[in-house]
């Protein structure tokens, strides 16, 4: 057998609730981190995740084994050392995510890594830290909102303090709150789903300091409020600032809330297989800076990926 070379990128393929994406990552003599291949796919394998007990449906499923060897085939150039899959909330909750994992092994030959809450959200604070973006900041918190679950974390001296992980992911709250999402978002449903975030955060164990440090939030519902702004500008979305305000969060849930989904659809920048859970995440990032009394959000894309590449890096 060869050896391996520790300069070899690894690559990560996340499958979400939303979205299933791939990551191949080399790390230089130096120790930093870059990125080889990054790509996303929406597949939305989540459909009925809000239930008591949530299952997989036959087409979400075939969604994402198509999707996953897709992005296998996107790594494969590379010839990563080593190809992770890993799975978050929709296959972690569904009662028949078992079914699900066999069926991408004999399909692909590789293994779905089951991430549990707690563990997801310190592997996004791992990716965060490897953001050279972010290489001053010392005490801050991590929100990264998924389809499935939101993770909140906070760093003191770049050590991860608080991790949660709470099921208030966009899609389980569409379907929870939004009784027709085709139509413009009502009044009633917002400020429901708005209470039953602050309740989650009031009764979960996160606790946010009476002085509010830094706050970085990742996630494809961030990139999207990125891409829209850039859209909007007519700028790239890596030129657009990395800065969110929460009133910037404000004016698009304003805009969005009166179009209905095929309007929502037609906006630039807003991917058309988002455009139905987009208000709810708006709600909850805005629920969240609120209760946490924050007034912007830095946004990076270096989250559960990039902390699992880390990890896979080091083990060659």
């Amino acid at each position: 057998m060869q050896p391996v070379n520790h300069n070899s990128p690894v690559a990560v393929i996340d499958i979400g609730s939303n979205s299933i994406k791939v990551l191949v990552a080399v790390r230089d003599a130096a120790g930093t981190m870059s990125a080889l291949a990054s790509r996303t796919i929406d597949a939305r394998i989540s459909a009925g995740i809000s239930k008591t007990e949530p299952l997989l449906g036959e087409e979400g499923m075939a969604r994402g084994l198509a999707a996953i060897q897709e992005l296998l085939a996107t790594a494969e150039p590379f010839s990563p050392a080593r190809t992770i899959l890993v799975a978050t909330s929709a296959v972690r909750d569904a009662r028949n995510g078992g079914d699900f994992r066999t069926r991408v092994k004999a399909a692909t030959g590789y293994d779905i890594r089951i991430l549990a809450g707690d563990e997801e959200a310190n592997l996004i604070g791992r990716g965060l830290t490897s953001d050279p973006a972010l290489v001053d900041f010392k005490d801050f918190y991590v929100f990264d909102l998924g389809g499935g679950s939101l993770e909140c974390l906070l760093f003191r001296e770049r050590r991860i303090t608080q991790a949660v992980s709470l099921q208030l992911g966009c899609v389980r709250l569409t379907e929870r709150f939004i009784k027709n999402p085709a139509a413009p978002l009502q009044a009633a449903e917002s400020t429901a789903l708005a209470l039953h975030v602050r309740d989650e955060l009031k009764r979960s164990k996160f606790r946010f300091p009476v002085t509010a440090p830094a706050a970085v939030f990742a996630g494809g519902s961030m990139s999207t409020v990125r891409a829209i702004k850039a859209a909007r500008h007519g700028m790239s979305f890596e030129d657009t600032p990395a800065i969110i305000g929460t009133d910037t969060l404000h004016h698009m849930l304003d805009d969005m809330a009166h179009l209905t989904l095929e309007e929502r659809k037609a906006v630039p920048g807003l991917p058309a297989a988002r455009a139905d859970v987009f208000p709810a995440a708006l709600i909850t990032m805005l629920t969240v800076a609120d209760y946490g009394h924050i007034d912007r959000f830095h946004h990076s894309l270096h989250n559960l990926r990039w902390g699992l590449a880390a990890e896979a890096l080091e083990t060659l």
